[in-house]
């Protein structure tokens, strides 16, 4: 096979590339609109109208939230073609366990091994409780772990036991005691062994054939047997991203996910190979971004040929030559500079630095949701085994936001302790605040305590 390749370029040597860069920033956001052909075709055939992403997932909310579990039902029949029941709906302890003692061995230990590899990470990050100490006061951030939370793990395309890996333990690191795993009823999704195995290797008890934005719809609203939750975390295509955009503030969730993406900077001391083969392995996602930034000519002629040559051994080659059509592109930059500039503008999900001395470049970066340093840290390091979680934030949005990880399944509040004589001290400045702001109430919380002689 060989590859078209309709990949965009850009040369910042040539004059003014802004409008380039936000077009391309632009197609790598969560703008809504991403959709396959059958998407549509299934969306007129489901609800009489050719309804946008935003819409269907309003309806399908919006009725799940009415209707309850009879709405997911309904859903899951006529998008998924599932016929399930309340009875069906949840994964059989029987089937968790059937799923366990079917699994290879070697797939098991790999399980328990990354496992281990995630909790020493996460429990070594974890927020502590800190107090601090005055004459009569005591401030304390206290940290709290979140009671419930859902979990979405894809089943389209591909299984993911890699994602249950991913989420649920660093929930289970923050002390989380209930997790619920949504996943479609498809081969892939909740009735794919390896992924039920992965869940009760893990100790999840609760996993639902349920996918799409009426799965994030009940974990948030609650749908028969499917309890609310407190957060909503995993990746899942628009309409999963839209739906969780939708609940969000009845529940809390880890990020609006745009396709994967991986920008790849390389120069003369890079393999292109390497460079080529970290390309295509975002790209394979359908939809994945795959850009290359670089200042060297010969290696990115020399990527372009490599990757001609690789993508045909791969499975999903069709799909990862129109994911780098719509998605790739080839940077040609002046310097090293320009490239970590280039990279803070695209803020990517994924960055790999695969040049000699990267730890050297990575700190002139600001933006990324996770970083790969050097020939032999390829990005599938983060997605299967290192340690930190794969849930990254993509389209821009690590300009501002960070990765999963057990952090965010704690919940921290203040406590506030003073003695009398310690309110005393301080009362004058609250007396002062609440004047200027008019709460005279405010003001008289305090003034009531200072009538009391000072023991």
């Amino acid at each position: 096979m060989t590859l078209p390749l309709a990949i965009s370029r850009i040369d910042t040597r040539q004059g003014d590339v802004e409008q380039a860069l936000a077009a391309l920033r632009a197609k790598l956001s969560p703008a809504g609109n991403v959709v396959s052909e059958a998407g549509r075709r299934r969306t007129k055939e489901v609800f009489g109208e050719p309804l946008s992403p935003q819409q269907v997932v309003e309806r399908i909310c919006g009725d799940v939230q009415e209707r309850g579990l009879a709405a997911v039902l309904e859903y899951s029949r006529k998008l998924d073609k599932a016929e399930l029941t309340a009875e069906t709906i949840r994964v059989s302890p029987a089937e968790l366990k059937a799923a366990h003692a079917k699994a290879e061995p070697s797939f098991l230990a790999t399980v328990r091994q990354v496992r281990s590899n995630v909790l020493e990470f996460q429990r070594a990050i974890l927020h502590q409780d800190v107090e601090v100490n005055r004459p009569g006061v005591v401030l304390r951030q206290r940290y709290v772990p979140l009671a419930r939370v859902g979990v979405c793990v894809p089943g389209g395309a591909a299984a993911y036991p890699s994602t249950v890996l991913m989420t649920v333990v660093p929930a289970q690191a923050a002390g989380v005691r209930e997790t619920a795993v949504v996943s479609p009823p498809t081969a892939n999704g909740a009735n794919n062994p390896d992924v039920l195995a992965t869940c009760h290797e893990l100790g999840v008890t609760e996993v639902y054939r349920v996918g799409g934005a009426q799965g994030v719809a009940a974990l948030a609203y609650g749908a028969g047997p499917i309890a609310p939750v407190d957060k909503i975390v995993g990746p899942g295509n628009l309409f999963v991203a839209l739906a969780k955009r939708h609940v969000f503030g009845q529940v809390d969730i880890d990020s609006i996910a745009g396709p994967s993406e991986v920008v790849v900077i390389a120069d003369d001391t890079s393999l292109p190979e390497f460079v080529a083969a970290d390309m295509l392995a975002q790209a394979e996602h359908a939809p994945g971004a795959s850009i290359l930034v670089t200042w060297s000519e010969r290696l990115l002629e020399a990527t372009i040929a490599e990757l001609q040559k690789q993508v045909a051994r791969l499975s999903r080659s069709e799909l990862t030559i129109q994911s780098l059509r719509d998605f790739g592109c080839l940077i040609m930059v002046r310097d090293e500079n320009e490239a970590c500039r280039i990279t803070d503008l695209l803020a990517p999900e994924h960055l790999h630095i695969a040049i000699d001395d990267a730890a050297r470049l990575a700190v002139k970066i600001r933006n990324a949701g996770a970083t790969f340093l050097g020939n032999y840290s390829p990005v599938a390091l983060g997605d299967y085994a290192a340690g930190p979680s794969h849930v990254l934030p993509t389209g821009g949005t690590a300009r501002w936001a960070s990765g999963l990880s057990a952090n965010h399944f704690l919940r921290s509040n203040s406590v506030i302790a003073f003695s009398e004589g310690a309110l005393r001290s301080i009362a004058p400045h609250i007396q002062q605040l609440a004047e200027k702001e008019g709460l005279t109430a405010h003001r008289a919380s305090v003034d009531v305590r200072l009538l009391t002689p000072d023991s």
